[in-house]
């Protein structure tokens, strides 16, 4: 029987030492996702009883919400901390990284699932959904920092575009794995409803949706409140409230969400954009970010003390490891051929695409819409591969980005 007061405090607990606890592993040269999933299992082994259930598949509305909220937060503290403005040349290794190598990653892990794995096709084009798209919300370690910072890293930059543009481009691979999996069962659909749908409109209404909220917004803060005084804005807590407004409509009109969030705060950063007023917005979506993130680690440790594993196969052990220091660092060094990038800032893109709570999220949409019959295998093999990418990247990132840094 859970505690009510027991998790409070640990709750409580967990977010306090938040507070410091990413400076200090920046000190030491670890990610703090790593501390948090540790803190997670030795939580959940030592009080079995206290704590809740943290296995996703047995609380499915709960896993798909707090996956979304925390990412669509981190996608817009990622958009905020974003000084490069769009174009196509200046954003073209992401770009890159984007409509070639996450598709380079989906066609491998297509072709792993279905031929080493043993996956129906739905079930193997929803683990390549799941696992394409970097993930913004445990990248700190890697992109850029607040906005207007005087620092500039190739690197940096290309992941943390990376990661904001790829989690709405994987959505619609995974409404093919629901559309295929809906076929698969008798049931009608169509290929060209997901061709038109799913990924034209879904796609502009979410580019355009995005676009004109940036602008509006930007617009409003930034000169109606110089003619009008009283509506000067100046709480950082208009993020978030931004984040919720603009995801929430744009889902209501059919478009990817995600994607719409993402384009906002990119357009509302680059309106006025050496105002002082951006600092506050990401310093407030950062803070709740990484209160989200601490609780949604807690739970993923104790997950996998739970038994989130339990269907782990030797297979899929195999399949994570080729994954993280093959399939992606080897389709990302293709995508950014002639790109003008040094080797070695090239080497670190490829090698640093961590993953993370979008591709928890995918998980739980999918399972959200319909019924695979694979659910267990699929969450161990994802959840393996993440705690993968959170020990492997967590260990290496920050000494990796030293490196380039002293020798930029």
């Amino acid at each position: 029987m859970t505690d009510y007061s027991a998790i409070i405090m640990i709750v409580g607990l967990a977010l306090f030492a938040m507070a410091w606890l990413p400076a200090v592993c920046k000190k030491i040269g670890i990610s703090y996702a790593i501390v948090y999933v540790l803190i997670g299992v030795i939580l959940y082994a030592a009080l079995p009883r206290i704590l809740p259930d943290p296995l996703p598949q047995h609380h499915k509305d709960a896993a798909l919400h707090l996956a979304e909220l925390v990412v669509i937060i981190s996608l817009m503290g990622t958009g905020i901390r974003i000084d490069q403005a769009f174009t196509l040349k200046k954003w073209a290794a992401p770009i890159r990284l984007v409509l070639i190598a996450m598709i380079l990653c989906i066609g491998a892990c297509v072709v792993a699932g279905r031929s080493f794995l043993g996956l129906d096709l739905p079930s193997a084009m929803l683990l390549s959904a799941a696992l394409a798209p970097t993930d913004p919300v445990l990248a700190s370690d890697v992109q850029v920092g607040p906005p207007n910072e005087t620092a500039r890293s190739v690197t940096r930059f290309t992941l943390t575009a990376e990661a904001g543009l790829n989690d709405g481009m994987a959505f619609p691979f995974t409404w093919l794995s629901i559309a295929l999996a809906v076929m698969a069962s008798g049931r009608p659909d169509s290929l060209l409803h997901w061709a038109g749908i799913d990924v034209v409109y879904r796609i502009a209404a979410g580019i355009g949706i995005g676009f004109l909220m940036g602008k509006a917004v930007g617009y409003l803060v930034f000169r109606l409140s110089e003619k009008y005084r009283f509506l000067r804005a100046r709480d950082g807590f208009l993020a978030v409230a931004l984040t919720r407004l603009v995801y929430g409509m744009t889902e209501k009109l059919l478009g990817y969400g995600f994607i719409a969030v993402f384009v906002t705060a990119i357009t509302l950063r680059h309106y006025e954009k050496g105002n002082d007023y951006h600092d506050e917005l990401h310093s407030f979506t950062d803070q709740i970010e990484k209160l989200l993130v601490a609780v949604l680690l807690i739970l993923f440790g104790g997950a996998l003390v739970r038994g989130i594993l339990a269907s782990l196969s030797w297979q899929m052990i195999v399949f994570a490891i080729i994954f993280l220091l093959l399939i992606r660092p080897l389709a990302a060094w293709l995508s950014l051929y002639r790109t003008g990038i040094a080797a070695k800032e090239k080497l670190a893109i490829s090698f640093l695409g961590i993953r993370g709570m979008g591709s928890i999220f995918y998980l739980a949409f999918a399972f959200h819409n319909f019924e695979y019959g694979t659910e267990d295998e699929l969450w161990a093999v994802v959840s393996f591969t993440i705690l993968c990418s959170i020990l492997l990247h967590g260990l290496t990132a920050a000494p990796i980005m030293k490196f380039l840094q002293r020798n930029r």
